[in-house]
């Protein structure tokens, strides 16, 4: 089913730019069910991946057109961290360990221009080729290429910047 094939790439898309993961499942749906809609007038579509990327963009766009929300942090809702007291289960302490590890990343993601960013993830969590992101992006593949290397230039520095600045060292780093 093409839902089943696209939906967790969508969602992953359309989760870095919103502030809550049910904010994300939200637009998540829109974006299927705009699609659906697309499909259904049986227009010509060449790269079906594409299309959910660039309906997805649109949907993100109509939410913070809508809503004044500015973007916040990363919720820490999980209701699962306070079973580790009781529970001290290693398997759910690793669990605990790579959210907190994802929720840093989607912090630094967080940090980029969302241009960046739509090209890390298309290119890094989703996998995409450059043609399919120039595809969903509607750009060249070589500016998709020049964006891929600002983004992963931007993000190294912002790791680079938060390396210098140590809990220990706090104004170390600083301009």
């Amino acid at each position: 089913m093409v839902y089943d094939a696209y939906v967790k790439q969508i969602y992953r898309f359309i989760y870095f730019k919103v502030s809550s993961a049910e904010q994300a499942e939200d637009l998540t749906s829109e974006t299927f069910l705009k699609a659906w809609q697309y499909l259904k007038e049986k227009r010509e579509v060449p790269h079906l991946q594409a299309l959910f990327y660039s309906i997805a963009r649109s949907v993100v766009i109509d939410y913070y057109r809508r809503s004044a929300c500015e973007r916040g942090d990363v919720p820490a809702d999980d209701e699962r961290l306070s079973e580790v007291s009781g529970a001290g289960s290693e398997k759910l302490l690793r669990e605990v360990e790579t959210k907190f590890d994802m929720t840093r990343v989607i912090e630094k993601l967080r940090g980029l221009k969302d241009e960046y960013r739509e090209v890390v993830v298309m290119k890094y969590l989703d996998e995409l080729t450059t043609g399919e992101i120039a595809d969903a992006l509607g750009k060249s593949s070589a500016n998709v290429r020049v964006l891929l290397h600002r983004a992963t230039k931007a993000l190294s520095d912002i790791i680079e910047h938060d390396r210098q600045r140590t809990p220990e060292n706090p104004e170390r780093g600083k301009k």
